[in-house]
């Protein structure tokens, strides 16, 4: 079906824009000193965001600026910039968005999550070209491959795991992936991969853990009674669904729901987070400080 990586709407005209985010130590005249400097190559700033984090002393900044009213390459605004960058002690980044992210799915048998995905990649609402999609099994390869994304069957061993992950690792590094989403992956990924792409691993889950965790975690929470369910996408650390979150939401359920509306209801979380979360992160919308994060969405 042609060429796997590039996505169905690459062509549509889209205006061109680089986001500059930053992560200093708070000091006065940084956003003064930056919008001057934006200023001075004659760049037109389209969206502008500040926080300042009180407790730790860190600022936080994310700019997008008109790539065409610059008149130069990300490349040189980037080592124009620089000398800013050392004087504020910034951790920072510039990206292009013509420089599109490559993102690898990754899933176990239940597809909610990776319908949703595929569906909101065709509609043009995610700004990614799909590379890959790794499973454990292959309950989803012809639901991918007509998609004309290339699918990865590898099983795990229980019995050794290492194998399976190396395979993974391999099959990551050949997409040339810059971003990992775990769409309903039912493995622990290994220490060594998530200190790999540490910050590129996105995760969802839903939110009874620690309290019912294990098999039917919302036939757990039926038989408590519970009154919200929710979902938690976060950045996958080697503490197991611990690692800084991105986006939360809830829904309210009742005495009147059945274990299925539970489940039903649990799964449109799961997907509608898990989507907004990788939105965000693929719009350097999310800046990770420690085990929290400054979302600005």
């Amino acid at each position: 079906m042609g060429d796997c990586s590039i996505h169905p709407n690459y062509g549509l005209s889209m205006s061109h824009y680089y986001r500059l985010v930053v992560s200093c130590p708070d000091n006065l005249g940084i956003v003064s000193r930056v919008s001057s400097f934006i200023a001075g190559q004659g760049g037109s700033i389209t969206e502008a965001s500040q926080h300042s984090d009180l407790e730790s002393g860190r600022f936080f900044m994310r700019y997008v600026i008109l790539a065409d009213s610059i008149g130069m390459s990300a490349e040189s605004l980037r080592d124009a910039f620089a000398p800013i960058a050392d004087e504020f002690e910034m951790d920072w980044s510039l990206t292009d968005t013509q420089q599109r992210q490559r993102v690898v799915l990754m899933v176990s048998r239940e597809s909610h999550c990776l319908v949703d995905l595929l569906y909101r990649w065709t509609a043009n609402e995610l700004d990614c070209d799909i590379a890959a999609v790794i499973s454990n099994h292959e309950d989803m390869r012809s639901l991918v491959e007509w998609h004309g994304i290339p699918y990865h069957h590898v099983p795990v061993d229980p019995a050794d795991k290492s194998v399976a992950f190396a395979e993974v690792q391999r099959l990551i590094d050949e997409s040339r992936a810059d971003s990992i989403v775990l769409a309903r992956y039912m493995q622990i990924l290994p220490p060594s991969l998530c200190e790999r792409y540490a910050g590129r691993v996105i995760n969802i889950h839903h939110s009874f853990l620690p309290s019912f965790a294990g098999a039917k975690p919302y036939h757990q929470a039926y038989r408590r009674g519970v009154k919200l369910i929710g979902a938690t996408c976060h950045y996958v650390t080697q503490e197991l669904d611990a690692g800084p979150i991105i986006e939360q939401d809830i829904h309210r359920v009742s005495h009147c729901h059945t274990p299925n509306d539970l489940v039903r209801f649990g799964r449109d979380v799961e997907k509608t987070v898990l989507a907004r979360g990788l939105r965000w992160h693929l719009e350097d919308r999310v800046l990770v400080h420690g085990n929290k994060t400054v979302v600005f969405a």
